[in-house]
């Protein structure tokens, strides 16, 4: 029953993996529409600062994917996930909120709901790579 489970788990995973990547090539192909629309509104090779942030948020979404492609990556080779990879995951995820959200329209709780994110995330990645580091002294 362990080895039905395991190779469920493992076709599961490359289902995922399949389903990213096609993610992943849309995502970028649809990043550089969007670069080229807006270098090509008059006037032309100029980028206004929306279109940065939305252009920015959106490079940030891919990288998101390429990220999670690479905890994929790691689980095909080690079976198990990478605490550094799941962290830098989510300090991606939090830039890209940071980035895209407009700081007037966003509640001031919010934004100290991000800091607090900001804070935890970094901490939980210092600590995941000192204890790395420590462990590789050994």
């Amino acid at each position: 029953m362990e080895r039905l489970i395991e190779r469920v788990q493992r076709f599961t995973a490359m289902v995922l993996a399949g389903m990213l990547i096609v993610v992943i090539a849309f995502s970028t192909v649809h990043l550089g529409v969007l670069i080229a629309e807006e270098l090509w509104v008059p006037p032309r090779f100029l980028i206004p600062v929306d279109g940065l942030l939305e252009i920015f948020g959106y490079f940030l979404l891919v990288l998101i994917g390429i990220e999670l492609m690479e905890t994929l990556k790691a689980y095909f080779k080690k079976d198990a996930l990478h605490v550094r990879i799941v962290l830098e995951v989510g300090l991606i995820a939090v830039a890209r909120k940071v980035i895209v959200a407009e700081p007037n329209t966003v509640p001031s709780l919010t934004l100290l709901g991000i800091a607090a994110l900001i804070l935890a995330l970094a901490a939980a990645s210092y600590v995941e790579r000192r204890a790395n580091r420590e462990t590789t002294h050994e």
